[in-house]
Formats: C-alpha cells, structure tokens, sequence
C-alpha cells in the first residue's frame, strides 16, 4: 500500500506540473479523476496486466480505479501532446546532450509456441508497431518518442523527434541515418552528428563538415540506446494489445513512463 501511495502521489505532482486538470472530461459524471485513469494504465503496463487483472488488483488493494471498460475506452482519448509527451519529458529530466537515435519495433501479436506450431507457420508471425526514439545516454531515458503503425525508413522520422527535442550537443546514430538532409538540419541547430558512414558515400556539403569531428570509438556509445530497448521490452513486452493505433500509441509511451519512472534522477 505504501508503494502504491507512493506512485499516486508522484504521479500528482507530475501532472500538477504540466498544469492538467483533474477532469479530462466535459460532461457526464465526474466520477473518477485523471489521476486514477492514468495510475491504472501506468501499473497496467508496468505489471503487464490486462485491464480486468489491473481492475480486480486495484480494488484488491482498496485503491479506487475505473472499470476495465472504463479504461480500455480513456486510454484512446488521452491527447497525445498535452498528456503523454509532457509525462515523457518530466520523467527523462534532461541534465545530459549526448543523446542516441534509434528504432525498434512492438509486436501486434504475442502467438505461443504452440499457437504456432499447430497453424504450421514456418515464419514468425509478422506485423509490429514501429518507435523511433532520443534516448539519453547520460541517464538512460527517453526522452522523445515517434510511433508508426506501420514500417516506414527511420530517417522519415528524425524531423519529428527533433521538434520534440533539439537541445542535445551530440547525436548518435547508425548508418542508416547518414543522409546529408539530416546533417544539414543538425549542422543549422548546431548539433554535432556522431553518425557512421555508409560505404562508398562521401559526397554533400554538410556530410564532410559533421565528420571532421567523428569518431570511432566515441560512436560506440550509441549502442546504448540498444541495451535501453532490451531493457525496455524485457520489463514491459515486446507486444501491444490494442487493436487500433491509438491504443497501440498509448501502450508504448505508458512502457516508457514507466521506465524512466524506475530509474534513479
């Protein structure tokens, strides 16, 4: 009861910071705060519960909660920006600028073994959630999050990070992130790339200017941002549940929260 009194009142103070109200809601009775909604869905993921487990554990432990329908419906209308990426940001707490970029991808699915064996599936039943991510090396949290419903090339999605986030002074990436668009967007925000170099491309202005100050071995630490992945699936599931891109959206940013919540400041 302690610990869960614990994570009820940080998770006040976090929202009194981004200023929310305790209604998300307009009309209708006002029943149960937002505070409540998002505790559940944060332990939902945290325990890799399903919503009735998670409700039936909360009334076990006289914590007032939504109903498992209650919250399967909430998590689809909590706004993105004003909830979830203000959560994000306040639980990274920035106080480094070597940061990682990198993409990773949540199954829609979770078959067991023989699931598949019986349907004779010789491949791995496809189909998955794509994240890219800007993950602090310094404190190993996210720090900014872009979610796909489907595979897209991870360049397609450095734009947006940035717009989340451009503060760091070193950006860590693979080859697959050399592109002289993204080099040039970096060099204007005075960003120093850490980017390996694909093989047999050397042409573009802003390319050469970043890799005069590359290095071998100071690129290395990119594989981090790896380790977080695993830490992060490890923990939480490398599968969503939710059938529609919303719930799928949720589910990942609340497996995030709950691992910068983990970690020490």
């Amino acid at each position: 009861m302690k610990k869960q009194a614990k994570i009820l009142k940080k998770l006040n103070s976090l929202l009194r910071e981004i200023k929310c109200p305790r209604f998300l809601h307009h009309f209708g009775p006002k029943k149960y705060k937002f505070v409540q909604h998002a505790t559940a869905l944060l332990l939902k993921e945290a325990f890799r519960l399903s919503f009735r487990r998670i409700s039936n554990m909360l009334v076990l432990l006289e914590i007032k909660a939504p109903t498992y329908s209650a919250l399967c419906k909430s998590r689809k209308r909590i706004p993105l920006w004003w909830i979830w990426n203000s959560l994000l940001k306040l639980t990274a707490r920035i106080n480094n600028f070597n940061v990682a970029v990198d993409s990773t991808g949540f199954s829609l699915t979770n078959p067991s073994y023989y699931y598949t064996k019986r349907i004779d599936s010789k491949n791995p039943v496809k189909g998955y959630a794509k994240l890219s991510a800007f993950f602090d090396l310094r404190s190993k949290k996210f720090i900014a999050l872009r979610i796909r419903a489907k595979p897209r090339h991870d360049i397609n999605d450095v734009n947006y990070l940035l717009k989340q986030n451009n503060l760091m002074k070193k950006l860590f990436g693979d080859s697959a992130y050399d592109a002289e668009s993204f080099h040039e967007k970096c060099f204007e925000l005075k960003i120093q790339t850490i980017i390996k170099p694909r093989k047999n491309v050397k042409r573009g202005f802003y390319r050469r200017k970043q890799m005069r100050n590359y290095s071998e071995q100071e690129y290395h630490q990119r594989s981090l941002i790896e380790s977080g992945f695993g830490s992060l699936k490890r923990k939480y599931g490398s599968f969503v549940f939710g059938r529609n891109f919303c719930s799928r959206r949720t589910e990942i940013y609340c497996k995030a929260i709950c691992h910068n919540l983990s970690l020490r400041d």
